[in-house]
């Protein structure tokens, strides 16, 4: 490392590349600097980006110090990031898309009791709605347009707006049609 760094810059690159909160011993270490020079360059990066119009903050949290995005970014973030779903929360939203909407009970009884924690996570991750039916003591669930941006999916696929009846009667016509061909 160039020694004419200054150690404001040394503590920020530091706070940067470790991207997690890190204790005065740990960015002393860190920087090759004992606690005291550290304690006064974290303060003075606090307050370098306490002054600063950026998105970026150094905040001092139960662990340590950390260089991280402002609460007022959370919004983009939730929409920018992509969100990593398990295999079974991911089978649970696919059953609400293809039912949407569902009553909770219903889905249940299709997913089994494990899809209690998927629609909690779905409900906070902003993929699914969640309500109370009044005629019903259970929620009906629905996607969200969170859902289709995320999928980049218009509208799912008419077959699944079809009456189950209807498609029987179908796919006779059409074995009726091509055996007389």
């Amino acid at each position: 490392m160039p020694k004419n760094i200054p150690i404001v810059g040394k503590i920020e690159a530091i706070l940067y590349l470790k991207g997690k909160p890190l204790s005065i011993s740990e960015i002393a270490e860190y920087a090759k600097c004992d606690r005291f020079t550290a304690e006064e360059g974290i303060i003075e990066l606090i307050e370098n980006y306490a002054r600063r119009d950026t998105a970026l903050e150094v905040v001092e949290t139960e662990n340590g110090y950390s260089l991280q995005l402002r609460s007022d970014f959370h919004d983009l973030v939730q929409a920018l990031i992509p969100v990593e779903f398990g295999v079974g929360a991911l089978r649970t939203l696919a059953a609400i898309a293809l039912h949407n909407p569902i009553l909770q009970s219903e889905l249940i009884n299709l997913r089994g009791s494990g899809a209690y924690q998927h629609v909690q996570e779905l409900v906070e991750s902003g993929f699914v709605r969640k309500r109370r039916e009044s005629d019903s003591r259970s929620f009906a669930l629905q996607i969200t347009p969170k859902f289709h941006q995320y999928f980049q999916i218009e509208q799912l696929p008419q077959i699944l707006a079809i009456p189950e009846k209807e498609q029987q009667l179908e796919l006779e016509l059409d074995t009726v049609e091509a055996g007389s061909n």
